[in-house]
């Protein structure tokens, strides 16, 4: 029921001279990343980043995504400005391997503090990335690489880490408070964490359908088994055969569900679901939020969870904090 964690070659989207730079600097589209009011600096590449940035960084940082909010992240293409606030900024957030542009902008930035998640992320299972149903019975297909570390609160939480650790790095006069910061979203990350594993522990089915493969990390963590329409890229289209091996596997586990998403059209998900007598809900992979005042990771996460339970048909009560 893994999920490999791929290397994201076969998604080098176009990879324009403008590459942009994942990191960790103020709110969207502010191409000014260093700080002139004494505050860190801080560029980040989308919202995954940028969340780890506020809630360290906290009043002593300023910081800057590359990737608007609703925005889907792997469509990204940098302007010369944001270019420009990568190479400016005092310290940098990104994921290798998910945005191309940032990428390139990162490595031609010659930025001394970069925090790249990938890296920060412990090591994965060699396994992440295959894509079955438990006791199905037919051929699973591996998926070609799945970035969404953000999705295990565990490997999120190291990631964290590294970024208060950078920071600390970056602006020693603050040390102390970007250690405290980190240390309270890290125990907010593992309470979600414990409440996924409470929450998922018994459940009629442990298979979920989803429109994009970008849950391997999550279903590898708790136990569950991702069954994708799409690959990694949301905006690819399934082939007649893998139509089929969606719908044998969803009646052979007993799925009830076919989620779609927040920023991805959920037509595919709507006609599967419409196929098969199901229902459809929502599974958001964070890559971004559309009104970051109103939701944040945790409050998605939360109801993801919610939606995850419903789902697969749990038999225990929901415990939040």
């Amino acid at each position: 029921m893994m999920i490999r964690r791929p290397t994201r070659t076969a998604i080098a989207l176009t990879a324009t001279a403008l590459s942009g730079t994942l990191l960790l600097t103020a709110c969207g589209g502010d191409s000014g990343a260093k700080g002139t009011d004494g505050k860190l600096g801080v560029v980040a590449s989308f919202y995954p980043m940028e969340f780890l940035a506020t809630q360290i960084g906290g009043e002593h940082v300023k910081v800057t995504t590359l990737t608007p909010a609703g925005t889907e992240p792997h469509d990204l293409d940098l302007t010369a400005k944001q270019v420009a606030s990568v190479k400016k900024a005092d310290a940098l957030l990104y994921l290798k391997g998910l945005q191309p542009t940032v990428d390139k902008a990162v490595a031609g930035s010659g930025a001394k503090h970069v925090v790249d998640a990938t890296a920060a992320s412990p090591l994965v299972d060699h396994h992440l990335g295959e894509d079955h149903a438990e006791g199905d019975g037919h051929q699973h297909d591996e998926a070609p690489g799945d970035p969404h570390i953000w999705l295990d609160p565990t490997r999120y939480a190291a990631v964290a880490k590294s970024v208060g650790a950078e920071f600390a790095k970056a602006d020693p006069a603050h040390a102390a408070d970007y250690q405290k910061n980190t240390d309270e979203l890290v125990g907010k990350l593992t309470t979600l964490d414990q409440e996924f594993r409470d929450g998922l522990k018994d459940t009629r089915t442990k298979t979920f359908v989803t429109s994009h493969a970008a849950f391997g990390y999550l279903a590898d963590h708790y136990g569950l088994s991702q069954v994708a329409i799409n690959g990694v890229d949301p905006e690819s289209e399934p082939t007649p055969a893998r139509l089929a091996d969606v719908q044998k596997a969803a009646r052979d586990n007993g799925v009830t569900t076919i989620f779609f998403e927040t920023l991805v059209s959920p037509k595919l998900a709507e006609t599967v679901a419409k196929d098969l007598g199901l229902t459809t809900a929502v599974l958001d992979p964070l890559e971004g939020v559309k009104d970051p005042a109103k939701d944040s990771y945790l409050t998605v996460m939360q109801q993801n969870l919610a939606n995850l339970r419903t789902a697969l048909g749990t038999t225990t009560p929901a415990t939040t904090s």
